[in-house]
């Protein structure tokens, strides 16, 4: 039973994150320049097991009604997604990104942090995911249960973001290519529009 609830937990958790979000698009891209990819993979599995943790303990049905609450986060959202999209645009027309290593100025932990933080805290998608839907999940076992399942969760975030993060140097000689980069700056700008625009869903006024 206890095996079950935990294998409940990973499978349910690593079928939501691994889909391609400004998190993970973020990750992906600390990991390709190698920059703070253990504290950044680090910050999302925290922030994971956190909001997750959250749900399962009965935070989502709070959060659940809390419209105004939901209206803010998704208007900031949709300004920071579309201010990050074009930046990601101007990186790829200017050849700001093509160099990997020491051969590219080192962005400072805490710009890095605070992004991450952004991406993670200010998304409404995050909450969408964790705190109601997996939380929500979880909230409906029975109590001696819940620990387990918050386990698989765990375990599940922290394979994912080590995968993703220390993986991608498997792909550096792919990415030390001009082209590539531009590929992938121009897919992450459009990626943050069409987050941006998903939003505008989630506002009730």
């Amino acid at each position: 039973m206890e095996f079950d609830t935990l294998l409940r937990g990973f499978i349910i958790t690593i079928t939501l994150i691994v889909a391609i979000g400004a998190q993970n698009a973020y990750i992906l891209k600390l990991g390709l320049l190698r920059q703070h990819v253990l504290k950044a993979v680090l910050f999302c599995i925290f922030s994971d097991i956190l909001l997750i943790s959250a749900g399962v303990l009965g935070l989502g049905f709070l959060i659940k009604g809390e419209q105004l609450f939901i209206n803010g986060i998704a208007i900031f959202g949709i300004a920071f997604l579309c201010f990050y999209a074009f930046t990601s645009f101007k990186s790829a027309l200017k050849n700001e990104s093509l160099k990997i290593d020491d051969q590219i100025k080192t962005n400072p932990l805490r710009q890095v942090i605070t992004l991450l933080f952004v991406f993670t805290y200010l998304n409404p998608h995050t909450y969408l995911d964790t705190v109601l839907l997996i939380g929500g999940i979880g909230a409906n076992i029975d109590e001696n249960m819940k620990i387990y399942f918050i386990v698989g969760c765990s375990l599940a975030s922290s394979v994912w973001f080590l995968s993703l993060g220390f993986g991608a140097r498997l792909l550096i000689p792919l990415f030390k290519k001009p082209i590539t980069w531009k590929v992938l700056d121009i897919s992450i700008g459009f990626l943050m529009l069409y987050i941006a625009y998903s939003l505008k869903d989630l506002i009730i006024l």
